[in-house]
C-alpha cells in the first residue's frame, strides 16, 4: 500500500488508487500498466482487472480501484518523507469522487512532516475541484505534459490554490520551447520514456528547458535519458546531474 520508491525525485509512494486510463501520448508506454498486470500476477486483489493484455502488452481497463485502507498508510510513517501520491494512478481521474480526493488531502494535511507530490494529466478536473479542496503547504501540485499539445495543463495548474506546483515533462516526446511558460512554476521534472517500446528523447529539447529554468530560476530536475534499458544512459546532462528542488517550500 506503501513502500519506498526507486523513482530519483521522491523517497516513497503512496497509493490509495490502482487503475487508470490512457489519456494523451504520454500514457501509451505508462509503466504502471505493467506494473499493476504483475501486481495482480503476484496476488493483490487491489490491481485485479484494471489491466488486461492487448496487442501483446497490457493496457489499462479503466477500472479504477479506491483503497480506503490505504489511506492510514502515510500516517504511521513516524519520519518525514517525499512521497509521491498515486504512482499507479491519478488522483484526479473522474471515477475518483471528491469526497475520496478530500479524504486523501485530509490525510495529506494531517502528516506535516511529510511532502506529498501529486501528478495528474487531468488539468481540467484538478482546476475543477481545487476551490472545493483545502490546500495544505507539504502537498505539491504537479501536472504531467509530454509535448506541446499539452501545455494547456499547465495554464490550469496555475489557476489551483496549490502551495508549490510542478511540472513533470516526462515521457518527453518533442520540444516545448518555445511556448514553455514558467510563471508560477516552482519545480520542473524533465525526463526521457524507458522501457518497452520507448521513443527517442532529443538532447536540445532537454537543454532548451534547462536553460530557461536557469533563467527564470526554477528548480530543475534531469530524471534519465530513458531508453529500453534506463540504467544504460544514465542522466548526465552536459556532464552532470541535476537534482534541485524548490527548497525554499521544504
Amino acid at each position: 500500500m506503501g513502500s519506498s520508491s526507486s523513482i530519483e525525485w521522491t523517497d516513497a509512494t503512496w497509493n490509495p488508487v490502482a487503475g487508470c486510463t490512457i489519456v494523451s501520448p504520454g500514457c501509451t508506454n505508462c509503466y504502471a500498466m505493467r506494473m499493476a498486470a504483475r501486481l495482480e500476477a503476484f496476488g493483490l486483489e487491489k490491481y485485479s482487472g484494471t489491466t488486461r493484455k492487448t496487442g501483446g502488452r497490457y493496457k489499462w481497463t479503466g477500472k479504477v480501484v479506491l483503497d480506503y485502507g490505504a489511506l492510514e498508510v502515510p500516517l504511521k510513517w513516524r519520519k518525514g518523507r517525499r512521497v509521491f501520491v498515486n504512482s499507479m494512478s491519478d488522483l484526479f481521474h473522474e471515477d475518483v469522487p471528491l469526497t475520496f480526493i478530500k479524504d486523501v488531502f485530509g490525510v495529506m494535511a494531517a502528516t506535516p512532516r511529510h511532502t506529498f507530490q501529486v501528478l495528474t494529466k487531468r488539468a481540467d478536473r484538478l482546476l475543477e475541484l481545487s476551490p472545493s479542496l483545502t490546500w495544505p503547504s507539504n502537498t505539491w501540485m504537479g501536472v504531467s505534459v509530454e509535448n506541446s499539445d499539452h501545455l494547456w495543463r499547465i495554464d490550469r495548474l496555475r489557476e489551483t490554490g496549490a502551495k508549490v506546483k510542478f511540472l513533470s515533462l516526462e515521457p518527453l516526446l518533442g520540444p516545448l520551447v518555445p511556448g514553455l511558460d514558467l510563471k508560477g512554476i516552482d519545480w520542473v521534472i524533465v525526463g526521457g520514456e524507458s522501457g518497452p517500446g520507448a521513443r527517442p528523447v532529443d538532447v536540445e529539447w532537454v537543454r532548451a528547458i534547462r536553460d530557461i529554468c536557469v533563467e527564470a530560476g526554477v528548480a530543475f530536475h534531469f530524471k534519465q535519458w530513458g531508453g529500453p534499458v534506463k540504467s544504460r544512459t544514465g542522466r548526465n546532462l552536459d556532464g552532470r546531474t541535476w537534482d534541485e528542488t524548490p527548497s525554499a517550500r521544504l
